[in-house]
Formats: structure tokens, C-alpha cells, sequence
């Protein structure tokens, strides 16, 4: 017996993550995952789905993507659904979401509470419905510290430490001021630290630095990086439990 999972890379860390709690729950079930992935291209997520159903796998999860509401309706006709990153229920879908903009407001509250006024932040895809509610959640924590809104602190990123990498790079040739920065992930804090490095500064003696995730290796970075935490692993636990209660129908909330 099989269950199709849907990722973006397979490189990813955070989707990894997400894959080791669902592997862990499918332990002694009888039930085998096969991964495909999407690399963020509705269309291509689309058709990896349509295969893994022509391959009569028993159900679905997807680890976040773009692949719409109605479309995993359509395709929830054929098999059950549960998805990360959606926000759908019906009977034969399921899905699991953080509030992400209650996170970026608690990253940026962190950096506030430890006096900065000058707050970067590099996003993430913009895309992606996490990443514009991240930076609603930055922009609406310095509204309410009664901070104006600076749109040369926002840098674009893409979710890789490169982007990360990238971001500190153009902030610093362009001379802007900062004593602080929110990264729409760890990833991208990763990258962020690297390049802050290149450019003889230190975190945290220099800058300050929060993260979003908490993936496992946050707590080795040099430094150790402070992060928002997301519970990932956990999240891969309750997808594969929810599934499997689908397929035997039973209703889980």
C-alpha cells in the first residue's frame, strides 16, 4: 500500500523535516510514501499528483504548494487529501496552516523588545501566501510601536540562504542603515549571517538577527540563531495521522 507525497525540492530542509514526522507516523502501518516533487510550478504540481493517482496510490499529502483550493477538490474526487500550508476542509480534504502573521509580528516584537527602531527585513517569495503574511505581521508590529513603515529595510529574498546572502549585500552597498533584520526564514538567516560576515559585521554584536522555522540545524549555526519556531515535525505527524483516518473513515479534528 502507497501514499503519494507531494514536495517542492527534495533538498529542502524544511519540507525534509515535514517528511521525517509523516515516514515516522507511517512506521508498522503497511503503508509505503512515494515522493515526487513540484518545485513550486502549479502545473507540475498538477500532473506529479495526477501521477501518483494513476499509480493508485491510496491518498495524498502535499507539503506545501501552489496547487489551488479547487483543484485539490477536483482531484480529492479520486483520492483523499491532506495538505500543509492551505487552508481547505471539506470530506475528502484536509489541511494543516501556521499563522504566519502572527509569527512575523512576534519576530519583529522580538528585535523592538531589545530596543532596535531600525529593522531590516528580507523577504521571502512573494508568491507564496507565507511569505506576505510574515511581512504583515513586520509592518503591522512596527505600526503599533509607532515606527513608519521604511521600504528600502525590505529586501527581497527567495527562502535560500543565497537570497539571504544577497539581501545583506545590497543593503549594505547601498549604505542603509540597520541594526536589525527579520528573515522570512532560517534559510535565508543563514545566507543573511554569511554575508554580514563578509562585510566585517557580527551577530549579534553588530546586528541583531531573528529567523523563521526553528529547523534542526538553527541550533548549530555560528551563532546559534534565534528563530520563530514552526512545529514542522509535528505537522508531517498530523498530516500522515489525518490521512490515514480519511482512508479508514474516521473523522479526526
Amino acid at each position: 500500500m502507497t501514499l503519494g507525497v507531494l514536495t517542492q525540492h527534495l533538498d529542502s530542509p524544511f519540507s525534509n523535516e515535514m517528511l521525517r514526522g509523516v515516514e515516522k507516523t507511517l512506521e508498522g502501518t503497511g503503508y509505503v510514501p512515494v515522493v515526487v516533487s513540484g518545485h513550486w510550478k502549479s502545473q507540475q504540481e498538477l500532473d506529479r499528483m495526477q501521477l501518483l493517482i494513476d499509480r493508485r496510490v491510496d491518498g495524498i499529502i502535499i507539503l506545501t504548494g501552489h496547487v489551488s483550493q479547487q483543484s485539490l477538490i477536483e482531484l480529492s474526487l479520486q483520492v483523499p487529501i491532506v495538505a500543509a500550508g492551505h487552508d481547505i476542509n471539506t470530506a475528502q480534504v484536509r489541511s494543516f496552516n501556521v499563522n504566519n502573521s502572527l509569527g512575523g509580528y512576534m519576530a519583529t516584537q522580538y528585535l523592538l523588545d531589545l530596543g532596535h527602531r531600525k529593522i531590516a527585513h528580507i523577504l521571502g517569495k512573494m508568491d507564496q501566501k507565507d511569505a506576505v503574511d510574515r511581512l504583515n505581521g513586520y509592518r503591522q508590529a512596527l505600526s503599533i510601536a509607532g515606527i513608519e513603515y521604511n521600504p528600502d529595510l525590505v529586501v527581497q529574498g527567495d527562502f535560500s540562504e543565497e537570497g539571504g546572502r544577497q539581501a545583506i549585500k545590497h543593503l549594505v552597498a547601498n549604505n542603509i542603515d540597520f541594526s536589525a533584520v527579520f528573515c522570512a526564514n532560517d534559510q535565508t538567516a543563514y545566507g543573511a549571517i554569511l554575508g554580514l560576515k563578509e562585510a566585517d559585521l557580527d551577530v549579534p554584536d553588530d546586528i541583531s538577527m531573528i529567523g523563521f522555522d526553528d529547523l534542526p540545524f538553527s541550533t548549530y549555526s555560528n551563532p546559534p540563531l534565534t528563530t520563530i519556531k514552526q512545529p514542522i515535525y509535528e505537522t508531517g505527524v498530523k498530516l500522515a495521522q489525518t490521512l490515514l483516518s480519511l482512508i479508514n473513515g474516521v473523522m479526526m479534528k
